[in-house]
């Protein structure tokens, strides 16, 4: 949504007034906007570097459902081989 006129001379007064009373405040100001401006370009390239082929690491709730999964398997594959090995729990002849 653009600015209309009136709101985009209102901000550059407010900005003007805000340089004017506390200029370490606007070069604080000045500083934070270049380092995100710098931060959203570095994105914008990796971005673009991760489509081209390169894999992209698993995050860390993949990670831990994975290993679930691989538990819960593992559980149910020793519960069963116990089971049928128990004489108790053989199939009748």
């Amino acid at each position: 949504m653009a600015w209309s006129q009136d709101e985009e001379r209102m901000l550059a007064m407010i900005e003007r007034h805000l340089t004017d009373e506390d200029p370490k405040l606007a070069a604080r100001l000045e500083s934070f906007n270049h380092r995100v401006s710098q931060r959203a370009g570095r994105r914008a390239e990796r971005g673009r570097e991760g489509r081209g082929g390169a894999r992209r690491r698993p995050g860390r709730s993949t990670l831990i459902i994975a290993v679930s999964w691989l538990l819960i398997a593992t559980l149910i594959a020793t519960l069963l081989v116990m089971a049928l090995r128990h004489d108790a729990a053989a199939f009748p002849v």
